[in-house]
């Protein structure tokens, strides 16, 4: 029975790999093309390709750290194997939340509908709000490799000194744990404005609604369906954020206890949701993304069809 649960695990974590890569990947696939052959990319596409990237690259650090563990279980033995894989998880997974945020930003100045000046200023330099927030985003990135990078040299550098393995492992579980509430601080942030956009929305939505029924129109014009899509994409996001912020959060708790593995493995499995669940979300949220997954189903169904009938 405890040799199950780990397998079952490791199982969910590889299928979660695949969708993962297969989601995002399709998501820049289709893009780049779009791009070559209009030779022009929409902001929204730039968004999406660039957050495509950014979780094809958290995948891969995750999977790459957790096979050298599986390889080596002296983990203390490859301090900078280590440092490489938590800075490039960092830059990706940064990358991959802003980005996020930048696009529940931008559905929200395009589709909004509020009087007040500073909404309007936005609303019209779209563009230009989403860029400031990722340049801004930068500075928080900086910080947080700095803080991080202190520690891991901290760490390393105990770790080249004579001491014993309980010491090391001491030291290493004292890194996790700080490196854990870092990463957590710094990734509450883009939380923090996804849920007051989310609001904000609904406010918005609230106040459309009500205008309509004012003017004694139908509620399911064209604003009122923008708002609700734009509003099931947050709120999807929302949720597979909050699986992922609080897998954080059981992470810092299990933090003196890495030597059970199957703690470490659930956190895992259930962060990795977020990269790979969220690309799905984002398909069917885009009508062009959609329109090409239904188009590549249905040649790939009508060639699963002819395989059959040349076999039968």
């Amino acid at each position: 029975m405890d040799s199950i649960i780990p397998r079952t695990l490791i199982i969910v974590l590889s299928v979660e790999f695949i969708i993962g890569n297969l989601g995002n990947g399709f998501i820049a696939l289709v893009n780049c093309m779009d791009w070559v052959k209009r030779r022009k990319i929409s902001s929204v596409d730039q968004i999406l390709t660039a957050l495509a990237l950014s979780r094809i690259g958290v995948l891969w650090s995750i999977i790459i750290a957790l096979v050298i563990s599986f390889q080596n279980s002296h983990l203390l033995l490859i301090g900078k194997i280590i440092k490489i894989l938590t800075l490039t998880w960092m830059v990706s997974n940064h990358f991959s939340i802003w980005l996020a945020t930048s696009l529940s930003m931008f559905y929200f100045l395009k589709i909004g509908n509020f009087s007040n000046s500073a909404f309007l200023y936005l609303k019209w330099r779209v563009k230009k709000a989403v860029s400031v927030i990722l340049l801004v985003s930068l500075v928080l990135l900086f910080l947080n490799i700095v803080l991080i990078n202190r520690q891991m040299d901290d760490w390393f550098g105990v770790h080249k000194g004579n001491l014993s393995y309980s010491s090391h492992l001491k030291k290493f579980k004292q890194f996790y744990r700080i490196s854990v509430i870092v990463n957590t601080v710094f990734l509450s942030a883009p939380f923090a404005v996804s849920l007051v956009t989310f609001l904000l929305l609904i406010f918005s939505l609230w106040k459309h609604l009500k205008r309509m029924q004012h003017n004694a129109r139908g509620p399911r014009d064209a604003s009122t369906t923008a708002h609700v899509k734009a509003l099931q994409t947050v709120i999807a996001f929302l949720l597979l954020y909050a699986v992922f912020f609080l897998s954080l959060v059981v992470q810092f708790w299990i933090s003196e206890f890495l030597e059970k593995s199957l703690m470490v493995l659930f956190c895992l499995a259930a962060g990795m949701i977020f990269p790979s669940g969220h690309a799905f979300v984002l398909i069917l949220g885009n009508s062009k993304l959609k329109q090409a997954s239904l188009s590549v189903l249905g040649r790939l169904k009508c060639r699963f069809k002819d395989v059959n009938t040349e076999n039968s």
